[in-house]
């Protein structure tokens, strides 16, 4: 598989063109931030989590970004019905698996999840994606204890057991399906200073994955786009409110000459 700058904005214009729905069942810290980026890129986002009316809009979405950040037994619940819906339907799922490892209730929550149904990506820092197969693995809060090289096997052994995309975000992104690899090298660390942009990149995903059907390449572009759009808007940004406003433009105006000058992507 040979992911380009072409095909990579090619998809940005299928997204902008359709507006796929894209259900977020989120967390309050970062349902402004992800909303806005899935309107920058071009995707029309819709935040609900009532276990009431879950199942109805999962029917009009295209995908469905789960999102364990702020967890409750209600929510919990909301996100069990809406993934067998979405399984139902025949759309993606996205896993963002918050915090795993940081207490046994959202490491269990997580496990739950992606064994009731296998999400189509699963997408977290290294702590994250090692704490969902390994309980010595322990995170930092939401932060990452680990080096995204840290959890290539375990992300293939996750990957191979749910057969799914794992996505380890880092300084470099790894995105692996069974034994494939691919590498996005692009970012910025004044990524990292911003809450919420790990749970902006899985929505992301969300959108690409609505219309790209091959997952592996949709995650690969929505990371490379993530990172673009960070390392252009760290070139402005004067520090971290800056950068997230900068961040938000960037996606909405990113343009295939950009994509073509700084895409770093190892297959």
């Amino acid at each position: 598989m040979k992911i380009n700058a072409v095909e990579i904005y090619k998809s940005i214009e299928v997204i902008r063109h359709q507006a796929p729905v894209v259900h977020n069942i989120t967390n309050y810290v970062v349902m402004n931030n992800t909303a806005n980026a899935l309107l920058a890129i071009g995707a029309s986002p819709v935040m609900a989590h009532a276990p009431e009316e879950v199942e109805e809009m999962v029917n009009i979405a295209s995908s469905l970004v789960i999102n364990i950040g702020t967890l409750s037994e209600r929510w919990i619940y909301s996100m069990l019905k809406a993934a067998a819906q979405a399984r139902k339907n025949g759309i993606p799922v996205i896993l963002d698996p918050v915090g795993v490892g940081a207490t046994s209730y959202r490491t269990q929550t997580a496990r739950e999840l992606i064994a009731t149904d296998s999400p189509a990506i699963i997408r977290g820092n290294a702590s994250e994606i090692m704490a969902l197969y390994d309980d010595k693995t322990k995170t930092k809060g939401v932060d990452s204890a680990a080096l995204s090289d840290d959890a290539i096997t375990i992300a293939q052994k996750l990957s191979e057991t749910y057969n799914c995309v794992v996505c380890v975000s880092g300084a470099t992104d790894y995105i692996i399906e069974g034994k494939q690899i691919v590498k996005v090298n692009n970012g910025h660390p004044l990524m990292t200073r911003v809450t919420g942009l790990g749970c902006t990149a899985s929505a992301l995903c969300g959108a690409f994955a609505a219309v790209e059907k091959d997952y592996v390449a949709a995650t690969v572009k929505a990371m490379a786009v993530m990172g673009i759009a960070g390392e252009i808007a760290a070139e402005k940004a004067v520090g971290p409110g800056s950068m997230q406003m900068h961040f938000l433009d960037h996606l909405y105006r990113l343009s295939e000459a950009e994509i073509t000058s700084r895409l770093k992507i190892e297959e």
